[in-house]
């Protein structure tokens, strides 16, 4: 079983208008409407992949119900602490001249008392996975240690694989973890470096490694990703398939990257389903996550070389 935490849900809803006026009626094209948050983008590829997913996370009482439904739908298990208030909505307006409108409704700030229940809930949710998956961002009224709080809960024989950004994604390596993904742009900024050739990418990877992290998973988009783990380098291309939307692939290669790691794949099959996983899911419009069919086909193909 694989945990996933998620500290910030999201109702995310597209809108395509013929053309966005203020002050004017706009007339709705289409409109899709995702409920979504990193962790629980991960759970649903868990899910997908076959294995049993669990997730867990803060969650609110006006509009949390959905995000059940969701979970339900996609065959994962869930266990949410509950907080008064709406989950953070995001509408993102687009036209004919694919110019993007972003309104975004933040989430009612974290109750008191209620991170020391996700505390208690992670620490015995967690003593029977395999692995535990943390990433996005912590939410408003709580510390910015937060994620690494959740981390010490989780046995030390359990497997910790953590997605975040920044000065968050330095202090999650620091407490020790099995796996962490960033991508080129999340690497530059937590380090404060330029990476501009194949010599540069692997320093700034093993300066993680030195940091704390025993494996790091770097991600570069649709040219594929690297992985490090002191002793093996190595990197993997992504296909060229035609790409419909990126949003969720990181996620994708999250769930297929934990799901490998806690099969107990060697470090090539680790990188090859993450990347498998994240190549699939752009092959996908208006979704969050990948078909298991595409993403096998995708893996067949998947070759790996030491760099």
């Amino acid at each position: 079983m694989i945990l996933c935490v998620n500290l910030s849900p999201s109702l995310e809803v597209n809108i395509e208008v013929d053309s966005l006026s203020v002050g004017k009626v706009n007339k709705v094209i289409s409109r899709r409407t995702f409920f979504t948050g990193k962790a629980m983008n991960v759970a649903t590829g868990v899910s997908r992949l076959g294995a049993h997913a669990l997730a867990t996370g803060f969650m609110y009482e006006d509009n949390g119900r959905l995000f059940e439904q969701e979970m339900h739908k996609e065959g994962v298990t869930y266990k949410f602490v509950w907080n008064k208030g709406r989950v953070k909505e995001v509408y993102n307006f687009i036209d004919r001249r694919s110019m993007l409108t972003e309104v975004v409704d933040e989430a009612t700030p974290i109750e008191e008392g209620k991170a020391e229940t996700l505390l208690k809930t992670v620490a015995d949710l967690s003593k029977n996975c395999k692995a535990v998956v943390i990433s996005g961002y912590v939410p408003a009224g709580l510390p910015d240690d937060f994620m690494c709080k959740v981390l010490s809960v989780v046995p030390q024989n359990v497997i910790r694989v953590v997605d975040s950004d920044g000065d968050k994604l330095l202090k999650l390596v620091e407490c020790g973890v099995d796996l962490v993904k960033p991508n080129l742009e999340e690497l530059k900024r937590a380090l404060g470096v330029k990476i501009t050739d194949r010599d540069s990418l692997i320093r700034a990877c093993e300066a993680l490694l030195q940091k704390g992290a025993k494996r790091v998973l770097l991600s570069l988009g649709k040219q594929g990703a690297v992985i490090c783990d002191g002793k093996q380098r190595l990197y993997c291309t992504s296909l060229n398939v035609a790409m419909n939307s990126t949003a969720g692939a990181g996620d994708a290669m999250v769930a297929a990257a934990t799901k490998a790691l806690a099969d107990g794949a060697e470090l090539k099959d680790i990188l090859r389903c993450g990347v498998a996983a994240g190549t699939a899911s752009v092959t996908l419009p208006d979704s969050i996550s990948f078909l298991r069919e595409k993403y096998e086909e995708i893996l067949s193909m998947m070759t790996v070389k030491e760099i």
